[in-house]
């Protein structure tokens, strides 16, 4: 078992020097080959897992064009102060290249802050593919804040919490909200937002500097099902009421109105402000949630954004 660990250390300690030889100091595989001994394969395999295994984050810092003119066309259409466009890769089914990345570097740059930050997060798995990409930092003057619960009716926690991630990576004190996103019964619902610690999170979260959200959306294939959050029949109930997507558990229509009724008089999150009077930035990018973004955008659920290219086409149609 020893022997296998320093193995695996040995293996990417290879990968971490030779993504360092090709993507810091400029060097052509051949020369990483030579430098380490190696063939060129395996140098060539040695700088794919190097980014396989994050021990790299590769970064666009080069603005394309056609983004820059897409995301000020989006934020001139929906009236948003603040949008960023990656490029896209037709053949990619990931659901967070290039955003993922994006959104990171954002944050990082309020976290950089020297003055003291509020950061409040929703959840999902494209705020914790976010996370993954921070760069680790120092900043205890900081808070990161959650917005939202992240236990299941049946006391499970969900994989994508990220506060605690966020508070990890750049050493900062963090605000959870261990809740379920959604309550059993409005009176349960009322008694935990009656407990003070949970009033404090909520006063935090409304005096965020910034706030990042995913953006979810509605029917079988949702993320509040696959979470457990909801059930099969409350999901097929909100959509019948013309659900088009939910932020942070709140479930809105296609004009970014929240549905009367339904789990909305269960959620547990913090309200949604409408129009949002700080910094709400959305993050996605996949097509399916195209109607959940439109309709955060309508509704002034958001006011930034960062998404790709194809989305913001999309968006713009």
């Amino acid at each position: 078992m020893v022997r296998n660990i320093e193995q695996e250390t040995s293996r990417l300690d290879e990968a971490a020097r030779a993504g360092w030889l090709y993507y810091i100091a400029g060097n052509t595989q051949d020369e990483i080959a030579r430098k380490l001994g190696v063939s060129r394969q395996t140098a060539q395999r040695l700088v794919s897992l190097s980014i396989s295994e994050k021990l790299i984050k590769v970064r666009l810092d080069h603005p394309i064009a056609n983004c820059l003119e897409l995301a000020e066309r989006v934020k001139q259409k929906y009236d948003i102060d603040f949008c960023e466009v990656v490029p896209s890769d037709p053949e990619s089914d990931t659901v967070s290249l290039g955003v993922a990345q994006a959104a990171a570097a954002e944050l990082e740059r309020y976290i950089m802050s020297p003055h003291p930050v509020i950061v409040a997060m929703g959840t999902g798995r494209m705020l914790r593919a976010m996370v993954d990409q921070l760069t680790p930092m120092d900043c205890p003057q900081h808070k990161i804040v959650s917005l939202v619960g992240n236990i299941a009716t049946d006391g499970s926690a969900t994989l994508y919490d990220v506060v605690s991630r966020v508070a990890d990576t750049v050493k900062a004190p963090h605000y959870p909200m261990p809740l379920p996103v959604i309550a059993t019964t409005v009176q349960d619902k009322t008694l935990m937002l009656a407990q003070k610690p949970v009033r404090n999170v909520i006063e935090l979260g409304r005096q965020a500097d910034v706030t990042f959200v995913g953006v979810g959306t509605m029917g079988d294939d949702a993320a509040l099902i696959r979470d457990g959050f909801v059930k099969p029949e409350e999901m097929r109930a909100l959509v019948k009421a013309g659900a088009a997507g939910e932020i942070i558990g709140w479930a809105y229509d296609a004009e970014g109105q929240l549905i009367e009724g339904q789990t909305n008089d269960r959620v547990v999150s913090a309200p949604l402000e409408q129009p949002a009077k700080r910094r709400v930035i959305g993050i996605a990018m996949a097509p399916p949630r195209l109607r959940a973004v439109k309709g955060a955008l309508i509704g002034k659920l958001i006011n930034g954004l960062i998404t790709n290219e194809k989305m913001a086409e999309l968006l713009l149609k």
